[in-house]
């Protein structure tokens, strides 16, 4: 079985570290429902197997499933054959479960968003990610990788970079490094504080244009306002914690209804 560059597969073939990524959930009492993405040929997987989880794995490559069916016959009734990026996850998983997986790193960012877009079903989750990608989700306000992924996860998760992983972990060898992070939800994720479609707004726009002041970019928020003169809208978005953002993200609003009134007068 090849890896197929229209998939983005790079398998796991090193034994340590699929049993570290399956050690690395921290799951509660509460839940140990668990879906794999990606599992490929299983090498995650057989360590999943050994846990006391009800796991299921999701798998768009039809090849990778009859190798999964003939591989792990007990686990066939809990294959799925489809794209991660278009299952209703609450309808195949229900309230409560964790999402781990050796992830294609084509779509890594992807997989991230449609979680966060599910947090309330998601209380966890344990990734491989291509290092630059990893390190990218669970940077610092002042870093230079701080960006709108890390604001976005962050509004919600607390994040960890867990470990490392070389190449030659993989078959075939991906040109980059790998690194295995751990998403796990914040107690207060239902209240961010604000809008949350207006926060994504502010903070995707802020950081298209990452080297200009808030001031430029906020324009086309609330152009004209007195307010973009302010300390504040000096600050580059990398200098913004999630926090200020919320803060920014209530004040355009506050700004967008005075302005809205101003205009029916």
């Amino acid at each position: 079985m090849k890896a197929k560059k229209s998939y983005g597969q790079h398998f796991l073939i090193s034994e340590i570290i699929s049993q570290q990524i399956a050690d690395s959930l921290s799951l509660t009492a509460t839940y140990n429902d668990v879906l794999e993405v990606g599992p490929g040929k299983g090498m995650l997987t057989k360590y999943l197997l050994e846990k006391d989880y009800n796991l299921k794995v999701v798998e768009a490559d039809r090849d990778m499933v009859s190798y999964l069916n003939s591989n792990y016959p007990k686990l066939s009734p809990n294959i799925i054959s489809e794209d991660f990026m278009k299952l209703r996850l609450e309808e195949v998983m229900g309230q409560n479960f964790a999402i781990i997986g050796n992830y294609p790193y084509n779509i890594s960012s992807q997989i991230v968003f449609k979680m966060i877009e599910s947090r309330q079903f998601v209380p966890e989750m344990v990734g491989m990610f291509q290092k630059e990608m990893a390190e990218r989700i669970v940077a610092p306000p002042g870093n230079k990788t701080y960006g709108v992924i890390s604001v976005l996860t962050q509004a919600f998760y607390d994040g960890e970079l867990l470990f490392i992983v070389n190449p030659e972990s993989f078959d075939p060898p991906p040109r980059v490094m790998s690194a295995v992070i751990r998403l796990t939800r914040k107690a207060d994720y239902e209240n961010l504080g604000c809008s949350h479609k207006l926060f994504r707004a502010i903070v995707k726009l802020s950081f298209g244009q990452r080297r200009k002041m808030l001031r430029n970019t906020m324009k086309a928020f609330i152009k004209g306002h007195e307010v973009l003169e302010t300390p504040l809208f000096r600050e580059r978005p990398e200098q913004l914690s999630v926090q200020d953002f919320v803060d920014l993200t209530n004040m355009v609003e506050k700004i967008q209804k005075e302005q809205e009134k101003e205009k029916k007068e």
